[in-house]
């Protein structure tokens, strides 16, 4: 019997030896893989060089060699990447993520980008199966941040400024009203209904009222970013605060916390996660609210830029906005996630972005 039972366990650990094995192996063969997919990307980007320089347009379009020189520079970051990760293999099996193993992650984007950038290339300046000039090929944006940089920069900084001012009104003023709701039956019973009415109102309703009442079109367009970027926020706060876990409060009065130290060290801290969900879903309203604000009345902005390039047919401009515009909201919104991250890490990673 002891022996049926000693090679049993002989067996056990043979096949757990395996599996541990097998675990380790798998780092290097998806490292393995990742070099695999950048050399293909790197492929794919020089055959896109030949491409654009040995297939003619039907149009002369500018700027052709800079994407050239685009897309060479790609292939050759593609290939130092595969050739850092060629050389680290032995040593992945048991060492943390490397910046190269984070670039070789990205390396299937990298390879889908250079596929449908050829693409994209092909079927609008070599085939033209997409009418003019509501699709434009490549070179037309890189010709857009090369010539009209200064009125796009500008156009992105007034942006940028008219959301900062708009989104931090909003969110302090949310803020304040949800601790305020949450904390107080009094605020409660007046503000609440009050929110209840006037809160689910798309911002962007209130459009004619704003512009009749503020003295500029910039100062009308900043109350309409805060009050779409307050709403959120004060209901996730009040949902935060009225969530706490009144066994908190005991504690801190036992130990003879006034009410301040209840709000500042206890309800506060405790509804944070709430408040940065508001925050996220304030921050994707205010950017809605900020191109529609730009295209009624501002004389500068991105949703400005937009109506002014549709005005003008300039298409190529329209499209160069809107890829400013989506680096911009993406870039603001991991950067709030970076804060929450550092703010709260003890959740760091529950949210995902």
């Amino acid at each position: 019997m002891s022996t049926q039972f000693e090679s049993i366990a002989t067996r056990g650990a043979a096949v757990a030896a395996g599996e541990s094995e097998a675990r380790r192996a798998a780092p290097t063969l998806r490292f393995s893989r990742g070099v695999l997919i950048a050399g293909l990307a790197a492929l794919a980007w020089l055959g896109g060089a030949a491409l654009t320089e040995w297939w003619p347009s039907l149009d002369d379009w500018p700027y052709t060699k800079q994407l050239i020189a685009l897309k060479l520079v790609l292939a050759v970051f593609a290939i130092g990447t595969a050739i850092a990760g060629y050389r680290n293999e032995p040593a992945r099996a048991n060492a943390p993520v490397t910046r190269t193993g984070a670039w070789l992650g990205a390396m299937p984007w990298l390879l889908a980008l250079a596929l449908g950038v050829s693409a994209w290339e092909a079927v609008t300046a070599q085939l033209e199966w997409l009418p003019r000039p509501f699709f434009a090929p490549p070179q037309a944006l890189i010709g857009v941040y090369a010539d009209d940089y200064a009125r796009l920069g500008t156009s992105v900084l007034h942006s940028f400024g008219l959301l900062a001012y708009g989104y931090v009104l909003g969110a302090a003023v949310g803020f304040i009203t949800g601790v305020s709701i949450g904390w107080s039956q009094a605020v409660s019973y007046w503000v609440h209904p009050v929110l209840r009415l006037i809160g689910p109102l798309p911002a962007t309703a209130w459009l004619p009222l704003a512009f009749f009442f503020f003295p500029s079109s910039f100062s009308a367009s900043v109350f309409l970013i805060a009050l779409a970027t307050a709403f959120p926020v004060t209901v996730l706060t009040w949902s935060g605060v009225a969530g706490v876990n009144s066994a908190f409060y005991d504690i801190a009065r036992t130990l003879g916390a006034r009410p301040s130290f209840l709000i500042l060290r206890v309800a506060i801290p405790a509804a944070l996660p709430s408040v940065f969900v508001g925050l996220f879903m304030g921050l994707g309203a205010s950017f809605s609210v900020l191109i529609v604000a730009e295209m009624m009345g501002v004389k500068a902005g991105l949703g400005w830029y937009l109506q002014w390039a549709q005005g003008w047919a300039a298409y190529a401009n329209m499209y160069a906005a809107l890829l400013v515009m989506a680096l911009m909201c993406s870039g603001l919104i991991t950067l709030l996630f970076r804060v929450r991250d550092r703010l709260l890490a003890w959740q760091k990673g529950l949210l995902k972005w």
